[in-house]
């Protein structure tokens, strides 16, 4: 089993990304699986719109974006939060991505995330994620918001520190195979 993970985040301090790649980690335990964790920021594109889109065609970024994520078995995805939504650099990717192919997940067992500094847990991005998911073809197994992350993730040992988060996520993550 090969599972590609990624923060919807393009910042190099992100939460996100710490706690995708702790989830990712976990199922790579569960279901003896590979992991493989993407950076967004090497997606980079310039702001999608149809003149681009005219201009430039698809571009590469995006045709590795969409390969990698059928190369993947399942996928997990953790969302940050900007302003009530997704991030622009996660939403530039996914709009260029789905110019490709509206079903931008190719129907790959999915678990989505979202954590925040707040007691938020950027619910709010993550309800749209899975709201919007089955239009893109995502199969979600299971989706998870982690309040206050600071108070619930040790970030000098990497691990949630709440048992009953911790046994949640396990729980979503079993679900990917």
């Amino acid at each position: 089993m090969k599972i590609v993970a990624f923060a919807a985040s393009s910042s190099s301090k992100s939460i996100n990304k710490q706690l995708v790649s702790y989830a990712a980690n976990i199922a790579a335990q569960q279901h003896n699986a590979d992991v493989e964790i993407l950076d967004i920021n090497d997606y980079e594109m310039p702001l999608f719109s149809q003149d681009k889109e005219e201009l430039l065609g698809q571009p590469a970024q995006a045709q590795a974006f969409y390969a990698k994520l059928g190369e993947a078995d399942a996928i997990i995805i953790s969302f940050a939060e900007h302003n009530g939504t997704y991030t622009a650099a996660y939403k530039n990717l996914f709009d260029w991505t789905s110019r490709i192919d509206m079903k931008v997940f190719q129907h790959k067992p999915m678990v989505l995330l979202a954590t925040s500094p707040g007691p938020g847990g950027a619910a709010t991005v993550l309800a749209q994620a899975n709201g919007s998911a089955g239009f893109f073809a995502a199969e979600v197994k299971g989706s998870l918001s982690i309040p206050s992350f600071f108070d619930n993730f040790d970030s000098q040992t990497q691990t949630l520190t709440n048992s009953e988060l911790q046994e949640k996520l396990a729980h979503a993550l079993s679900q990917l195979a």
